[in-house]
Order: C-alpha cells, then structure tokens, then sequence
C-alpha cells in the first residue's frame, strides 16, 4: 500500500458543490444536500484501501454520534473503477448497505469532485464550518494499519466538538495519510 498525505493547501475556501450519484438510494445529491448546521465531514474513501478499512467502523460511529448534533458527512469514492473493480458504484452500493452507512457514500466517475477538493488519498478529509468554509484537512487519528495506535477519531472528534461549541478548530492539523486515489490514466491533477 502507497502512503500518500493529505495535500496541503491553505485553509478557508469555500466547499466547492457537486452533483454526484448514491448507488445506494439512486439519488443525486449537492453539498447543500448533505451539509450539516454546523459543520460538514467530506470524506473521500473507498471499498478497498486498507487505511479506509481501518479507520471504517470508528468512522461509521463518528457519523452517528454527531450527526445529531449539526454535524453533516458524506463519503464519496473517485477511485477509477476499470482497475479497481472493488471501487464499482455496486460494490460501494453493497459495502454502505451491509455496514449502514449513516451518510451518504458518493461515486465522484469523472474525478472532478475530487480534483475541486484537492483529494490526495483515502481516506481524505476536509471539514467545512458552518459558513461552509474548509476549517481542517487532516487525519481521522493517529492511527495506521500495523501501528498498533487505537482507532479513536481523536483528532476529527477535536475539530467537530470545537465547531459545536463555537471556539477556534485546533490550529495544528497532521495530514491524513492513505492510498493515493486512483486516478485515470492520464487524468492525474495538477497539484501532484
């Protein structure tokens, strides 16, 4: 597995909108769909990388638990599905079903939604305030396949609550690292 970070970019820019597919439900959705009244999660993961396979069950109880309190998430998956098959809008369709997923979990085909976030790896995050405003690209934890550090959500956990409570987001954010998404050939973006 190839360990690629968050790509870094300065913070406040506004959260670009999408028109993106759930295979889930059939239905198209924006960010104004899925953002929440104090915050938005977007998440770029996928079915097969095993940093999204790691962190997935805590991920899943972090949507959960916050999306009670203002908070919106949303997963979309912009891997190129003819070399990663596992990545198909069925399998991701399957996968949201068989885990219950409580977001939805996007299929970004033409890699534009994840070329507007500046989407390096999965999983990648990106945390929008109220005002729709990116206030943190960083990791989920510290926590990595064969590290043996618990899974905890410690660190987008830090950022949700300071967003409900209405103080600053943590100024020091440690970039996300996962497999890198998996472009089409010849549509790698720009910003590598």
């Amino acid at each position: 597995m190839a360990a690629t970070p968050t790509y870094r970019i300065p913070l406040g820019f506004p959260a670009p909108d999408f028109y993106l597919p759930e295979p889930r439900t059939g239905a198209f959705l924006r960010f104004q769909d899925v953002r929440g009244d104090r915050g938005t999660v977007v998440v770029f993961m996928c079915n097969h990388c095993p940093y999204v396979l790691h962190i997935l069950d805590a991920l899943l109880e972090t949507a959960a638990l916050f999306k009670g309190q203002g908070i919106g998430f949303v997963g979309i998956s912009s891997n190129d599905v003819t070399g990663y098959p596992e990545d198909a809008p069925e399998k991701m369709a399957a996968l949201a079903t068989a885990k219950n997923f409580p977001f939805p979990y996007l299929y970004d085909e033409s890699q534009a939604v994840a070329k507007a976030y500046f989407a390096a790896c999965t999983p990648d995050f990106s945390v929008f305030d109220a005002r729709n405003f990116c206030v943190y690209r960083g990791q989920f934890d510290s926590s990595r396949p064969k590290n043996d550090i618990p899974v905890t959500g410690a660190d987008l956990k830090a950022v949700l609550n300071a967003l409900i409570e209405g103080k600053p987001v943590p100024a020091e954010q440690a970039p996300s690292i996962g497999c890198n998404i998996k472009w089409k050939p010849g549509s790698e973006p720009y910003y590598f």
